[in-house]
């Protein structure tokens, strides 16, 4: 089977290394950026509980690839405007973490890559790779370049920069998160190590994210070591349908929605997605059954959020569905790397 994947970040490069370990398989990989410009743009943060597991599928040991283990991480609930850039305490709750790491994403997603085959700098026309590849996995992300476009699609423009501090002057020793009014996003700060940390925001509204953060720069004095941007779909899969063409084209991951919203988190989804598409390769539709079970509560997480931007949130009239989603989440701490407790989310619904 002659199989092309396009687009090479999280579930682009799994695909690569575990479609290219069948040697009745041809896998070859297109990337839209050069091979020295190649990123992986995100705040690196994810559960080492379940990506220990999935990156030994591959063969490697996601410990060797950790750069701060977290154990606590602040989440300020208060408005954007703070006196003198401080937050208000009584605003703060404390999230015990139990797994919740930061870690090398790019040196990850090029170990895993290694050794199979990947132009660079290209992405083929869709009629070019039809005539060659019998599918054509898009695994573009935002961009769901091979697959019919969206009629109602909803994405966060997100802003990121990776800063370097003087040992011993970082703003936060841990993970940090300040809300945005009305859930539409929120400003995070994620430890890399030795320094360095990777600051940024996502906004609906996209008025708060650059103001906010440029804020922070100004407060916190540091060296800025690289700045990125770029959308976050956070569509769930149901509403991203379809997942094909219709003829060899099909999607993974970011591309069709695999991004819990709540949270702004695709790492793992987008993995899980591309390795429930390995184990029905040989039927798209048990795929597409496959994933929608398995995203199933994205659908009810993004109500939530909907409502919440909307203004239109009652704890009243939706607190079965905050239920819902509080079990959901308490049933899988390990899977999401932290405490939860039903007191916070109380407290995140009325932001």
């Amino acid at each position: 089977m002659k199989i092309a994947v396009v687009g090479i970040g999280v579930a682009g490069a799994y695909l690569m290394n575990r479609l290219s370990d069948a040697h009745d398989n041809h896998v070859v990989g297109f990337e839209r950026l050069p091979e020295i410009q190649h990123d992986a743009v995100c705040a690196w943060a994810t559960c080492k509980n379940v990506m220990s597991g999935l990156v030994k599928n591959c063969g490697l040991n996601f410990e060797e690839y950790i750069l701060h283990s977290g154990k606590h991480m602040k989440v300020n609930l208060g408005s954007i405007g703070s006196k003198n850039g401080k937050d208000d305490d009584n605003n703060n709750i404390d999230i015990r973490l139990k797994g919740m790491v930061s870690y090398d994403k790019l040196k990850l997603i090029q170990d895993m890559m290694k050794g199979t085959k990947i132009e660079f700098g290209k992405i083929p026309k869709k009629e070019n790779l039809e005539s060659e590849f019998d599918i054509i996995i898009d695994s573009t992300g935002f961009h769901r370049n091979y697959l019919p476009k969206l009629e109602n699609d909803t994405w966060i423009p997100c802003i990121q920069y990776k800063v370097k501090y003087d040992i011993g002057k970082t703003p936060f020793d841990d993970f940090y998160l300040k809300a945005f009014p009305s859930m539409t996003g929120y400003f995070w700060y994620f430890p890399l190590g030795n320094g360095y940390a990777h600051i940024g925001a996502g906004d609906f509204e996209r008025k708060k994210n650059n103001k906010f953060v440029d804020e922070f720069l100004n407060r916190h004095k540091c060296q800025v070591v690289k700045k990125v941007g770029r959308p976050v779909r956070i569509t769930p899969p149901v509403n991203c349908e379809p997942f094909t063409d219709g003829r060899k084209s099909i999607g993974v991951g970011e591309s069709i929605g695999t991004v819990y919203s709540l949270l702004g988190e695709g790492i793992i989804p987008a993995t899980w997605c591309a390795e429930l598409f390995i184990q029905h390769l040989d039927d798209i539709k048990s795929y597409r059954k496959a994933v929608l079970k398995r995203f199933k509560i994205y659908k009810l997480v993004f109500k939530f959020i909907q409502l919440k931007i909307a203004g239109k949130f009652n704890m009243i009239r939706h607190v079965y569905d905050l239920l819902r989603i509080y079990n959901h989440m308490k049933s899988e701490e390990d899977r999401y790397g932290m405490q939860v407790k039903m007191i916070n989310m109380m407290k995140v619904s009325r932001i």
